[in-house]
């Protein structure tokens, strides 16, 4: 992942680096002299040095005067490329044929030729040689765009930290701590953002609190009607209608344990992790919610870490929804080790011979309230169960899947790490 930071520093480093290049290339192209610049340079020197049929010792004053004002070491020449005057060291053998106007550099050094509008030449050569100014330049840019690019990285980091704790909070929000919060640093853009992440997760968490709340007493409340009409169809007696009676009690006994599958999501929801961890005997726990509906459980025990309640839930739960769709198959359980590259699991699998569940609804039956379309018309079931299943097996660090069963039927398979 390209951090911002880096992404805002390179480009501050990129962009100084074209500037320091377009200076470079900028002064290079302004360094190469024009026509007109030489033939000017050609008419001023040839007005400040004598005329070509003047004696060679006034030629050689002339070239001494104008050596004292340019320190430069200079040679003056015939059209032939005969030596008229020298001031300083001579400079390498000069060739008329071959000589053109302006900089170039030999093995003296250095050096310039202009020819003077009379054909005469005149060589200079520096004493001594310096620096390219485009170096002076280069130099001076290059150690502007460093100075930059130390003093532009603690911004730029400290920028980029701040994002990443504004990034870490919202995590935290998103994997359901409502009480997380990030620090509001300066009074720019950022920190505005932060100071709205803020307010946006206070009221999150105020909005889910009365949510909860609402759900607990709404669910609670409930209770006290269900007990009078449960209290109401028991003394009905034996002049009801049985059939009625016993439908009366379905309903009560249903309704009721939804009210009880609510209270405990809504408990779940309230705490992020487990309550409370012991070492839990899974077959154990399937032994005993199986008896309940003369189901044999079968396998090895194997021990997992976690809270015996929510564990024995899963288990009814599943046992509960096998039962409502086994149609008139058996239901078959079993708890079984089993080693893999990232250690001991316990395998529990609970297998019913009903019509089974469509492949495209099989992850879709964990959601809160989803019943499959094959079993809406009987009314049956809220959609809950295996919902709670799917958080409590993630609580202890496990996975529930729904698998189709060879002869016809589901098998739910829940994966759990072993103590």
């Amino acid at each position: 992942m390209q951090r911002l930071y880096l992404q805002i520093y390179v480009t501050v480093l990129l962009v100084l680096a074209v500037f320091v290049g377009a200076a470079a290339l900028a002064w290079k192209l302004t360094e190469d002299e024009t026509p007109q610049f030489l033939d000017i340079a050609a008419e001023l020197t040839g007005a400040l040095l004598p005329e070509a049929s003047a004696p060679p010792a006034e030629q050689q004053k002339a070239l001494d005067a104008l050596n004292r004002k340019l320190k430069f070491d200079l040679t003056l020449y015939q059209r032939n490329g005969a030596m008229i005057a020298m001031v300083g060291k001579p400079p390498p053998r000069f060739d008329p044929r071959r000589a053109r106007t302006g900089w170039h550099r030999g093995p003296g050094g250095p050096t310039f030729s202009l020819q003077l509008p009379d054909g005469r030449w005149l060589v200079a050569r520096q004493v001594r040689e310096r620096p390219s100014p485009i170096l002076w330049i280069v130099g001076g840019l290059a150690v502007l765009a460093i100075a930059i690019a130390v003093g532009a990285y603690p911004v730029v980091r400290r920028l980029g930290r701040r994002l990443e704790r504004l990034k870490e909070g919202v995590e935290q929000l998103g994997a359901g701590d409502l009480g997380a919060r990030v620090a509001v640093e300066g009074r720019d853009e950022v920190a505005a953002l932060a100071a709205s992440f803020n307010r946006s997760a206070q009221r999150i968490e105020e909005l889910i609190a009365a949510h909860r709340l609402l759900l607990a007493n709404c669910s609670h409340e409930l209770r006290t009607p269900i007990a009078r009409i449960s209290l109401a169809a028991a003394l009905l007696g034996d002049s009801a209608d049985p059939r009625t009676r016993e439908e009366l009690k379905r309903d009560i006994a249903e309704l009721d344990h939804l009210i009880e599958e609510i209270l405990l999501a809504s408990r779940l929801e309230a705490v992020p992790g487990l309550e409370r961890r012991e070492p839990v005997d899974l077959l154990a726990i399937a032994a005993e919610e199986g008896a309940h509906y003369d189901v044999e459980a079968s396998g090895e025990p194997v021990t997992v870490e976690g809270d015996r309640l929510l564990l024995r839930r899963l288990v009814r739960n599943l046992l509960e929804n096998a039962r409502r769709y086994a149609g008139d198959g058996p239901i078959e359980v079993s708890v079984e080790p089993v080693m893999d590259k990232e250690g001991a699991r316990a395998v529990l699998d609970v297998r019913d011979h009903g019509p089974g569940v469509a492949p495209e609804e099989r992850e879709r039956i964990f959601e809160p309230f989803y019943r499959p379309i094959a079993t809406r018309e009987t009314g049956r079931g809220s959609g809950l169960g295996l919902a709670l299943v799917r958080d409590i097996a993630g609580r202890h660090g496990g996975s529930v899947v729904c698998l189709a069963a060879e002869g016809g039927g589901s098998r739910f398979r829940v994966d759990l790490p072993a103590a």
